[in-house]
């Protein structure tokens, strides 16, 4: 369904303290943004935020980061968060095509990406978050050894990351064909809760980052 538009959304993220607005510079700078030495996770694509919210209350001890480009979603979860008085969580507006610049190298120690545009269009493969592309952009800004954790519940994309993955010779640690008929660990985005409620099979995979 389509998020209607919000004109006060960049007026509502701008009065929000964990709204990274200028990200010229700030790579490197993480560390001292959280004030702590904690680990670092980005979710790529966050939507209206639950799954970082929920990730950040189970893990305190974590420093989130959340990446949404629609800044009238991007609202509604910082609004979402304020009401939690979450500490551990920081956002932006930004696109993934910008990671190198908004991080240093080895400066990320997980990345999630959960339910990306699937792109369905064949000519359009090169946009999908898992095409080789930006897999080469996550190296560059994880540590070694560190993983991606992947959710979609649309089969075509799933196998395209598959050979992707495949293709550039990375190591798969994880893969469900039904995720949620399993005993695994999973915090659900919005997205998530309301097609599994419609029997839609969600999948997930984790690799490891190549070095």
């Amino acid at each position: 369904m389509r998020v209607r538009f919000d004109k006060n959304a960049e007026q509502t993220l701008e009065q929000n303290e964990i709204y990274i607005k200028d990200v010229q510079d700030i790579n490197g700078k993480w560390k001292e943004i959280f004030k702590n030495d904690n680990p670092l996770h980005l979710e790529i694509g966050m939507g209206k935020g639950n799954f970082i919210l929920n990730m950040a209350k189970e893990f305190p001890n974590i420093n989130f980061i959340g990446m949404e480009r629609n800044k009238t979603i991007l609202a509604k979860a910082v609004k979402k968060i304020e009401k939690e008085n979450i500490k551990n969580i920081r956002v932006m507006s930004n696109d993934a095509i910008e990671l190198e610049e908004i991080f240093n190298e080895n400066e990320l120690d997980k990345i999630y990406l959960n339910f990306s545009d699937p792109w369905p269009k064949s000519k359009h493969y090169k946009r999908r978050l898992t095409y080789k592309d930006y897999l080469e952009r996550y190296d560059y800004v994880l540590k070694q050894d560190a993983l991606i954790e992947f959710k979609t519940d649309n089969q075509v994309l799933f196998e395209f990351t598959i050979m992707e993955i495949c293709n550039t010779k990375r190591t798969m640690e994880y893969i469900s064909l039904d995720l949620h008929n399993t005993n695994e660990f999973n915090i659900m985005t919005e997205y998530e809760e309301k097609f599994s409620k419609k029997g839609n099979r969600i999948y997930k995979l984790v690799w490891k980052n190549k070095r």
